[in-house]
């Protein structure tokens, strides 16, 4: 199943996408998953046959993540390009939820901030409800499903702060989408291929069975030490092929259009404006 969160008459409704169309869904006080995918209460779409998608504005599939926890260093031939070792244990860090936009909308930041905005396409998951010390062979019974992330990073931040909360969080910095797949469509998400392309040229291009640590070990790791919540959205990693990795390094310029594609859901695309 392909979720999605739309636009109604300034409403946000959760959705069903099919080769019908769209299927806005009803919203009650006690729906779990409608009420974790759009802002929470009771609505009933006036319309409730399919929407043509070309008539349809999608939002960010989530609305308000809780947390967003991020794992780095994660494929081998990006720790390889960065010149560290492969971790012994998933680094991870946070990116704020506010950083959260969506399909189309647009990537924002002043060149007083930063003058190295990178790209970072990644498989990212949605829990599903709230676990703790799961082991890693039940951990994707948890997942409600996967979407696109790009964890665009300021990396002059990112290096003079000695930490990365600052240069992961700018807002707009965590674009999601387009929709969430279920487990059902992708059973094995250490198979996919996962790209990234700056003004249609291919900056990424690799498999998720390139991580270092798959899903099911990522979940089962955190959970060790954390609830995971559900709505909390956690991606994996970048495989090689950042503007940081490369030489002579081209980062994000105004007017680039950033696009992050992974087989079995989509492409999310965003523009750059920098002011």
């Amino acid at each position: 199943m392909r979720l999605a969160r739309i636009e109604i008459d300034g409403l946000d409704y959760a959705a069903r996408i099919d080769e019908a169309g769209v299927h806005p869904l009803i919203t009650t006080a006690d729906s779990p998953l409608t009420n974790l995918l759009a802002t929470p209460g009771p609505r009933n779409p006036e319309r409730t046959d399919p929407i043509p998608a070309d008539q349809v504005e999608l939002l960010s599939p989530i609305a308000r993540p809780g947390s967003i926890i991020a794992v780095g260093l994660n494929y081998a031939k990006h720790a390889q390009e960065s010149g560290m070792e492969p971790p012994a244990a998933p680094v991870t860090f946070p990116k704020l939820p506010q950083s959260v936009i969506g399909p189309g909308e647009v990537i924002e930041w002043s060149s007083e901030h930063s003058t190295q905005v990178d790209y970072e396409a990644e498989l990212a998951l949605v829990m599903l409800d709230d676990v703790r010390n799961v082991s890693v062979e039940t951990a994707l019974h948890h997942v409600l499903g996967y979407t696109c992330c790009n964890d665009v990073s300021a990396r002059d931040a990112q290096f003079s702060d000695g930490q990365w909360l600052r240069s992961k969080s700018f807002d707009t910095f965590c674009p999601l989408g387009p929709v969430i797949v279920t487990p059902d469509e992708i059973p094995d998400p250490q198979n996919l291929r996962i790209s990234c392309r700056v003004n249609g040229e291919t900056r990424q291009d690799s498999n998720t069975s390139d991580m270092i640590f798959g899903v099911a070990e990522i979940i089962s790791y955190l959970s060790r030490f954390l609830t995971l919540r559900a709505g909390d959205v956690i991606t994996t990693g970048t495989p090689a092929g950042v503007a940081l990795g490369r030489s002579p390094s081209v980062y994000l310029a105004d007017g680039d259009i950033v696009e992050v594609e992974i087989e079995g859901i989509g492409v999310l695309s965003n523009t750059c404006s920098v002011s």
